[in-house]
């Protein structure tokens, strides 16, 4: 009796990187495109939340696997693969991290002014936001982030089920449902439907994320993550943030389907707009309930994102330099958490009217490479760096071969409908 209950103990003192993914996910991706596609699009595409969650599932569980099994991260891998996966991964990193930053980072900032109205700009606001993050991270480490992003993930869950409980009154499901949906089986549709499924619940790069949180975790831990462990807490993890993407999902279905709003392109405009219906349909009670529920998404992931993009450049420059130590890392990433919030800033202020292009080219980036970074993934965890026991089964690496070719067939159908 007391082994398992010793065994519990370990398993749940290694959650933590799971959380952090939660948290990274649960941005843009929830809040505004997740609540979009049940704004626009009412229950119609309830499939495609499923659909991503699903086929993404198996790759981002390869990163806690894979450092898991090796006590390596996923950078580690690319290399030993060649060249091409390894630097496929480092132009996707770098082509991307700074606009990613620099609009996680502008969202929270908005929706920070939206909740406690101080009439500071947004630019005020991201430096703030940024300095927050920045000191925790410097301060408290791995171990602050880890506990605060527990604590973040697991308010926003509560906040959020409040706010979709709330949203079932007066009948609106049956008008929700009652609804005519739009026609999504246009230029339009697709293109949504393909952003949607593209960032639900998260991008496949943070796979990599992933893997480098777990060994962390183990580091700290001073002792090897065990892959039953790293499993439970990748589920807590992805499945915590896939049901709060259909929470989110449910809100805009329930509140804004139907509502006759134009709603706005800008994720802080359709953050504003959401917490404004909210206070129209329900009361202006709930306003702050959903304001807080909106903004907690946004630092989590702005949070988690500060730190992702310094570690894994940290790790890029250690596999370039293998004499590097702890003391090596540590210094390039106190250098990198800073240059890299700054200069997204910096590119954010100064390229603010083409910014959506910007935001388009990373998206398109992050959705091309998914089956890609899938395939490295696969390929990594069947092949020898792993002991024959910790490789997926038969059964399982079909289930992966279909979602790898569904996530083939959606790249072939964005690029189609680019050209058209």
């Amino acid at each position: 009796m007391k082994q398992k209950s010793s065994q519990k103990t370990a398993i749940f003192k290694t959650l933590g990187p799971g959380f952090l993914l939660a948290g990274a996910a649960i941005g843009v991706s929830h809040l505004v495109q997740a609540t979009r596609a049940g704004a626009d699009y009412g229950f119609l595409l309830l499939w495609v939340l499923i659909l991503a969650c699903i086929t993404k599932y198996p790759f981002l569980e390869f990163g806690p696997r894979y450092a898991a099994g090796t006590g390596n991260h996923l950078i580690t891998g690319y290399k030993k693969l060649g060249k091409f996966p390894y630097w496929t991964f480092i132009a996707i990193t770098v082509g991307s991290m700074f606009i990613i930053q620099a609009a996680v980072t502008i969202v929270t900032a908005g929706l920070a002014e939206k909740l406690f109205g101080m009439g500071w700009s947004t630019f005020n606001w991201s430096f703030i936001i940024i300095g927050v993050c920045i000191a925790l991270l410097l301060i408290g480490k791995y171990p602050a982030l880890d506990k605060t992003m527990k604590t973040i993930v697991s308010l926003l869950g509560l906040a959020t089920l409040v706010a979709v409980i709330l949203a079932f009154g007066d009948g609106r499901l049956e008008n929700a449902i009652a609804i005519e949906t739009p026609d999504v089986w246009n230029k339009v549709g697709i293109a949504f439907i393909i952003s949607f499924m593209g960032w639900m619940p998260i991008p496949l790069d943070a796979s990599v994320w992933h893997s480098i949180w777990t060994k962390e975790k183990a580091i700290g831990n001073k002792k090897k993550t065990t892959l039953k462990e790293a499993f439970f807490d990748f589920n807590v993890g992805y499945f915590a943030a896939a049901i709060i993407g259909l929470l989110f999902f449910i809100m805009g279905a329930l509140i804004m389907f139907g509502s006759g709003v134009s709603f706005s392109g800008s994720g802080v405009e359709f953050s504003g707009q959401l917490i404004d219906l909210y206070g129209k349909t329900l009361g202006d009670w709930s306003k702050p309930l959903i304001g807080i529920a909106a903004f907690i998404a946004m630092l989590s992931t702005t949070l988690a994102v500060t730190d992702a993009f310094p570690r894994v450049i940290s790790e890029i420059f250690t596999e370039e330099k293998p004499g590097w130590g702890k003391a090596e890392k540590w210094k390039n990433y106190k250098l990198n958490v800073f240059i890299i919030p700054v200069l997204s800033l910096l590119i954010l202020y100064f390229f603010t009217a083409s910014f959506t292009v910007l935001i388009d080219f990373a998206t398109a980036l992050s959705f091309l490479s998914a089956p890609f970074l899938a395939w490295f993934n696969y390929k990594l965890v069947t092949g020898n760096d792993l002991n024959e026991k910790d490789r997926p089964g038969k059964n399982y690496r079909i289930f992966c071969l279909i979602s790898l070719s569904i996530l083939v067939i959606f790249n072939f159908v964005y690029i189609y409908t680019l050209i058209q």
